[in-house]
């Protein structure tokens, strides 16, 4: 099996900063992509970003100039820095990965982490 924690939410006010992590641990072949979701209250899950192994990464229109995606292929763990944060920016925020486990390495499997809490006051 392969988990998905995400860690470095927490309260922060307007204009600060805050990174959050997803460490991906178990059995391993590799890590396709990688990508942060986010899910307000009474909104639908929307990507913030996505990064790919060989590092091309998007972002939605909301976050772009402020947030960056990156990613320790070594570690297994994707980042996520998070600039200039706005009270929009408060949701649950969600790790997201293709990864190929090491015993069926033809194809991939879609993992999501619990989720980590960021909330962004004025």
């Amino acid at each position: 099996q392969v988990q998905l924690v995400e860690s470095g939410g927490g309260l922060v006010q307007a204009g600060g900063s805050l990174r959050l992590s997803c460490a991906a641990s178990g059995s391993i072949f590799s890590i396709n992509a990688m990508g942060w979701y986010r899910q307000a209250p009474g909104k639908q899950r929307e990507l913030v970003a996505a990064i790919t192994r060989g590092g091309s990464s998007n972002y939605a229109d909301s976050v772009k100039g402020r947030f960056t995606v990156s990613r320790d292929n070594a570690k297994n763990t994707a980042y996520l820095q998070m600039n200039s944060l706005k009270p929009e920016d408060t949701a649950v925020y969600y790790c997201n990965a293709l990864i190929v486990v090491v015993t069926v390495k033809h194809r991939e499997y879609d993992y999501w982490g619990q989720g980590t809490q960021v909330t962004v006051s004025s």
